[in-house]
Protein backbone atom coordinates (compact mmCIF):
# COMPACT_ATOMS: atom_id res chain seq x y z
CA UNK A 1 0.00 0.00 0.00
CA UNK A 2 2.02 2.45 -1.10
CA UNK A 3 -0.50 5.22 -1.92
CA UNK A 4 -0.86 8.24 0.17
CA UNK A 5 -4.50 9.07 1.88
CA UNK A 6 -5.10 12.88 1.97
CA UNK A 7 -5.33 14.28 5.19
CA UNK A 8 -8.62 14.68 6.86
CA UNK A 9 -10.47 18.36 5.73
CA UNK A 10 -12.58 18.61 9.12
CA UNK A 11 -9.56 18.23 11.49
CA UNK A 12 -6.26 17.20 9.37
CA UNK A 13 -5.56 13.96 10.87
CA UNK A 14 -3.18 12.26 8.68
CA UNK A 15 -4.59 8.93 10.13
CA UNK A 16 -7.78 8.72 7.31
CA UNK A 17 -8.37 5.15 5.87
CA UNK A 18 -10.72 3.74 3.35
CA UNK A 19 -13.60 2.09 3.82
CA UNK A 20 -15.40 1.06 0.56
CA UNK A 21 -15.57 3.82 -2.05
CA UNK A 22 -14.93 6.79 0.99
CA UNK A 23 -12.42 7.76 3.18
CA UNK A 24 -13.02 8.22 7.00
CA UNK A 25 -11.31 10.04 9.71
CA UNK A 26 -11.03 7.93 13.27
CA UNK A 27 -10.52 11.63 15.14
CA UNK A 28 -13.03 12.94 14.49
CA UNK A 29 -15.41 10.68 12.44
CA UNK A 30 -15.99 12.54 9.07
CA UNK A 31 -16.87 10.83 5.98
CA UNK A 32 -15.67 11.66 2.61
CA UNK A 33 -15.44 10.86 -1.20
CA UNK A 34 -11.54 10.60 -2.43
CA UNK A 35 -13.44 12.59 -5.39
CA UNK A 36 -15.03 15.47 -3.40
CA UNK A 37 -12.08 16.61 -2.94
CA UNK A 38 -11.50 19.32 -5.67
CA UNK A 39 -9.32 21.42 -4.25
CA UNK A 40 -5.66 22.95 -5.39
CA UNK A 41 -2.86 23.55 -3.69
CA UNK A 42 -3.85 26.61 -1.62
CA UNK A 43 -6.97 24.21 -0.21
CA UNK A 44 -9.62 26.50 -2.36
CA UNK A 45 -12.27 25.17 -4.88
CA UNK A 46 -11.42 24.70 -8.48
CA UNK A 47 -13.80 26.14 -10.47
CA UNK A 48 -13.90 25.26 -13.72
CA UNK A 49 -15.52 26.35 -17.12
CA UNK A 50 -17.61 24.16 -19.61
CA UNK A 51 -14.70 22.67 -21.41
CA UNK A 52 -12.54 22.24 -17.74
CA UNK A 53 -10.53 25.13 -17.97
CA UNK A 54 -9.83 26.47 -14.22
CA UNK A 55 -11.47 29.86 -13.83
CA UNK A 56 -10.27 32.51 -11.31
CA UNK A 57 -11.31 35.78 -9.91
CA UNK A 58 -10.39 38.49 -13.25
CA UNK A 59 -11.27 36.13 -16.01
CA UNK A 60 -12.82 36.95 -19.13
CA UNK A 61 -15.50 34.29 -20.59
CA UNK A 62 -18.04 33.69 -23.49
CA UNK A 63 -21.48 32.33 -22.73
CA UNK A 64 -21.89 29.35 -24.75
CA UNK A 65 -25.76 28.98 -24.80
CA UNK A 66 -28.32 31.04 -24.79
CA UNK A 67 -30.05 31.77 -21.57
CA UNK A 68 -33.27 32.52 -20.32
CA UNK A 69 -33.69 35.54 -17.97
CA UNK A 70 -36.54 35.75 -15.62
CA UNK A 71 -38.56 39.00 -16.02
CA UNK A 72 -36.56 40.17 -19.39
CA UNK A 73 -38.15 39.32 -22.79
CA UNK A 74 -34.50 39.05 -24.31
CA UNK A 75 -32.17 36.62 -22.96
CA UNK A 76 -28.18 35.86 -23.06
CA UNK A 77 -27.06 35.12 -26.25
CA UNK A 78 -24.62 32.36 -27.18
CA UNK A 79 -21.25 34.36 -27.78
CA UNK A 80 -21.52 36.99 -24.90
CA UNK A 81 -18.65 38.26 -23.74
CA UNK A 82 -18.68 38.84 -19.99
CA UNK A 83 -15.08 40.51 -18.34
CA UNK A 84 -13.94 40.93 -14.94
CA UNK A 85 -15.78 37.80 -13.24
CA UNK A 86 -15.98 37.17 -9.08
CA UNK A 87 -16.08 33.41 -7.92
CA UNK A 88 -18.41 33.10 -5.47
CA UNK A 89 -19.78 30.32 -3.34
CA UNK A 90 -23.64 31.22 -4.87
CA UNK A 91 -26.97 29.65 -4.68
CA UNK A 92 -28.01 26.33 -6.74
CA UNK A 93 -25.09 25.97 -8.50
CA UNK A 94 -23.92 30.21 -9.80
CA UNK A 95 -20.24 30.22 -8.70
CA UNK A 96 -19.98 33.40 -10.88
CA UNK A 97 -20.79 36.83 -10.01
CA UNK A 98 -20.52 39.23 -13.13
CA UNK A 99 -22.16 42.13 -14.91
CA UNK A 100 -23.47 41.94 -18.41
CA UNK A 101 -23.60 45.00 -20.65
CA UNK A 102 -27.19 45.98 -21.53
CA UNK A 103 -28.55 43.34 -18.28
CA UNK A 104 -26.61 44.36 -15.24
CA UNK A 105 -25.18 42.26 -12.61
CA UNK A 106 -25.72 38.36 -12.17
CA UNK A 107 -24.78 35.52 -11.51
CA UNK A 108 -23.93 32.44 -13.79
CA UNK A 109 -22.92 29.05 -13.70
CA UNK A 110 -19.75 27.82 -14.65
CA UNK A 111 -21.04 25.03 -16.82
CA UNK A 112 -22.18 27.68 -19.25
CA UNK A 113 -19.51 29.92 -19.99
CA UNK A 114 -16.24 29.22 -21.60
CA UNK A 115 -12.98 30.75 -20.87
CA UNK A 116 -11.33 33.04 -23.30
Amino acid sequence: MSEVLPPCPECSSVYTYEMGALLVCPECGHEWAPSAAATDAGGDKVIRDAVGNVLADGDTVTVVKTLKVKGSPAGIKAGTKVRGIRLVDGVDGHDIDCKIDGFGAMQLKSSVVKKV
